[in-house]
């Protein structure tokens, strides 16, 4: 589904438009679930034939001939059973998938905006618990409403055919139930609503205490973490507190009514039986529908409970589906092709949201091969500057030129795929190595996997592992050192070989002879094309052919680093304090 098709009146249009993929086994589900009813509607009607005619005038071959045809029939219904809990239910795994698709391609489409807003583990309950309860809506919804209205209909009909004055006390009766039953259907719909967006927050709550575990062991902080964690808890246990209620409000006057159902059709057909106008056969027959009442209706009492907690979770599916991602290709973009690698970085100026800003009137031109460092203190804007490059985030103001090619008029994937960016914190997939490397260019041979790791200097670290290149890595690297994961990072964008790269901190984990090596194959790596090196150890900046401190959100000196250090500003201060850091460290 596309985003403007959820803007398509009633969510009812939205959850069917899911259904049309899969009307197989839909309408095989359906077929089924009439022909369970249809058997559950003929067989009062046979028993009263049985009591008026058969057994009355000893036709007992017949009897038992019919009832051995009515085990027969409850067999077959026992098939179709079967066939509705297994395709049934598959057919509303397929819709639920297939909602759950969307969601996730869309919500890849968003941009780094929305991420810093929304927690992982809000995202996750969207993902998982909120389309949980869509596989029995979509499988149990319009078979038990199609069932449950086709079975009363068709009870009453019968009914009336035989004694339409104790018919019309069930007729009564029903409407005003139907009518109870959608107003405590309303309120369990706003309850489970509510729920949803509780749980949604236990949940992060509980995801960011599993993430944070090795921090909360470092400074041995299990006790507050289990405080929270129980906090969370209790929220949880008390979370559905009003929807139970509304559902026990709910159960209570199902119950009461179909109580009263039973009470009412004794009641009358026994006034009735009085007056000599109904005799007991035919009471025993109502009886017996009011007892086939018993089940659509139940049905109706769990379509409402689903209903009220599938569309709760639909409508927070429709609520992301209508969020606009804040960056998106223009209606004309284009490939961006055959890329140099020029950067022109025109008048910026940058804020998050309704934060100051954070770059003020930034203006830069990087020629294609040239490598510039950007230094300066943390907060200064260094990172921000690199992330506006590939289009993370848009420019408040001004503009930004690759190849003189603003990078709004072309397709994000193609200006992505010219960029490489190896960044600070690493993130792993977990996953292999090998899949982690190759994750720089997909289609890569294990060969050219191996080639970047050569040059990534990892390889070796690789080989003396238990299983190679087929080392599992943990959840986000964790078993390995910060090292090796950023190396394999920097593996990745060997093996990606773009025209432009942009290294954020990309050394700042390994040791100076682990950098040294690195440095060596970043020198080769950045021959040729255009190179953004931030850094805050500039031992690491020496290939860098110009210098930009950035300070405050503008560019507070430039040049390259004997010109920096004759001019004795900020950048000439920043050097001394690590050169005379390192000295120390040398003679310590």
């Amino acid at each position: 589904m596309k985003t403007n098709q959820t803007r398509k009146p009633g969510l009812l249009r939205i959850f069917l438009s899911y259904f049309r993929p899969h009307w197989k086994l839909f309408l095989v589900d359906i077929t089924c679930a009439v022909l369970v009813a249809a058997i559950d509607l003929a067989y009062p009607l046979i028993s009263r034939k049985a009591m008026y005619d058969m057994l009355p005038n000893r036709m007992f071959t017949v009897f038992f001939v019919v009832m051995g045809l009515v085990v027969l029939a409850y067999l077959l219904r026992a098939g179709l059973q079967y066939i509705i809990g297994y395709w049934g239910h598959t057919f509303g795994i397929r819709v639920e998938a297939d909602i759950r698709r969307d969601l996730y391609n869309h919500i890849q489409t968003m941009g780094f905006d929305f991420f810093d807003r929304n927690r992982t583990g809000q995202l996750m309950s969207r993902l998982t618990s909120d389309l949980f309860e869509l596989v029995e809506l979509a499988h149990h919804g319009p078979e038990d409403l199609l069932t449950s209205a086709a079975t009363i209909l068709g009870s009453l009909v019968v009914m009336f055919t035989i004694e339409w004055r104790l018919a019309l006390v069930v007729a009564i009766i029903l409407p005003i139930f139907l009518a109870v039953v959608m107003r405590q259907r309303r309120a369990m719909r706003d309850a489970s609503r509510s729920v949803k967006q509780k749980v949604a927050v236990i949940n992060t709550d509980i995801e960011s205490g599993l993430s944070g575990i090795r921090t909360a062991k470092a400074f041995a902080n299990e006790e507050m973490e289990s405080e929270k964690f129980d906090a969370a808890n209790n929220q949880y246990k008390t979370a559905k507190r009003s929807f139970h209620k509304a559902m026990g409000r709910f159960n209570a006057t199902m119950e009461f009514f179909l109580c009263i159902l039973s009470v009412a059709v004794i009641t009358v057909g026994g006034w009735l039986i009085m007056l000599d106008e109904l005799n007991y056969i035919d009471l025993i027959t109502f009886s017996l529908y009011v007892s086939t009442f018993v089940n659509p209706i139940r049905k109706l009492s769990n379509f409402s409970e689903l209903f009220a907690s599938g569309f709760a979770g639909l409508q927070r599916f429709v609520d992301v589906m209508e969020m606009e991602p804040t960056i998106q290709d223009a209606p004309d973009a284009a490939e961006l092709e055959q890329v140099q690698g020029k950067i022109e970085v025109d008048h910026v100026t940058f804020a998050y949201g309704d934060d100051p800003d954070v770059l003020n009137d930034v203006s830069l031109t990087v020629e294609p091969g040239e490598t510039v460092a950007v230094v300066g203190p943390s907060g200064g804007g260094k990172t921000t500057l690199c992330q506006l490059i590939p289009r993370f985030y848009d420019v408040c103001a001004g503009s930004i030129s690759v190849d003189g090619h603003d990078v709004r008029t072309v397709t994000q994937q193609s200006l992505r795929r010219s960029i490489g960016i190896v960044q600070q914190d690493v993130f792993l997939f977990a996953d292999s190595i090998l899949e982690n490397i190759r994750y720089g260019r997909p289609d890569a041979t294990d060969a050219e996997v191996e080639e970047a790791a050569r040059k990534a200097e990892i390889y070796d670290d690789i080989q003396q592992m238990p299983e190679g290149f087929h080392t599992y890595v943990g959840e986000r690297g964790a078993l390995l050192s910060g090292g090796q994961k950023q190396r394999i990072a920097i593996a990745r964008i060997f093996l990606k070989n773009p025209p432009v790269l942009i290294l954020d901190e990309a050394t700042s984990a390994l040791d100076s002879v682990t950098e040294a090596k690195i440095q060596k194959a970043f020198d080769a790596l950045s021959e040729g094309r255009t190179t953004l090196i931030i850094a805050h150890r500039l031992s690491t900046i020496r290939s860098a052919g110009r210098i930009l401190v950035i300070a405050g959100g503008r560019i507070a000196e430039e040049g390259s680093h004997a010109a920096l250090l004759a001019r004795n500003g900020m950048y000439a201060a920043l050097y001394e304090t690590q050169t005379r850091l390192a000295r120390t460290e040398e003679t310590a």
